[in-house]
């Protein structure tokens, strides 16, 4: 069982990962974005962490919905909004219980994705965050580092992709062969997870 702790870790672990990798993000985003992505994010994790240590929420569930809320305010772009509908949504269907299963965790992130697919309107091979959520969260059920590779797989398969939703839409068949940065960042997210499962972080 998972208590709010773990969540906090989670956001925690996910936020250095963004320290770690936001100017590669950036560099994902230049070619086919507006060159931000990786300084929103982490203008957004960062503030998720100072909200967490200034007073984390005593659910799993709490926390979440606290991370959403403040991506939401805090970044700009679509990232905000799809990343705190993630987790936002995540956050609601694990209510109020004080620990969750893994399972019950799995079932609130397919959820959760469900969610962003229909505020973005995007669907699996448009060249979004969806292309490393949707292999990460089915890997899921298998093992949290299952779910990490899974994640960067998709990551890496968006590189042939041509994107059909977003700012990359607009340059069509010039959008092939970069990465897409928001699944790049989906992977970061479930990559976190599986160091805080395996106690690497």
């Amino acid at each position: 069982m998972r208590d709010a702790d773990f969540f906090r870790r989670w956001m925690v672990a996910t936020t250095a990962a963004v320290e770690r990798e936001s100017d590669r993000l950036t560099e994902l985003d230049s070619p086919i974005g507006d060159a931000d992505h990786g300084s929103n994010l982490l203008r957004g994790f960062t503030a998720v962490r100072a909200a967490l240590n200034k007073d984390t929420p005593a659910t799993p569930g709490g926390v979440l919905l606290l991370a959403g809320r403040t991506l939401i305010s805090t970044v700009g772009g679509a990232s905000g909004p799809l990343y705190g509908t993630l987790l936002r949504r995540a956050g609601k269907d694990l209510g109020d219980a004080a620990e969750v299963s893994d399972e019950d965790l799995r079932q609130a992130l397919d959820a959760a994705v469900g969610a962003v697919a229909s505020l973005g309107g995007a669907a699996p091979g448009d060249k979004t965050m969806l292309d490393a959520l949707l292999p990460g969260i089915a890997a899921l059920g298998t093992s949290y580092r299952a779910a990490a590779d899974a994640a960067d797989g998709g990551a890496l398969a968006t590189v042939p992709m041509q994107a059909h939703k977003g700012r990359a839409s607009y340059l069509g068949e010039r959008s092939i062969g970069h990465q897409d940065p928001g699944a790049t960042s989906s992977a970061l997210l479930l990559g976190a997870l599986a160091d805080v499962a395996d106690g690497v972080l």
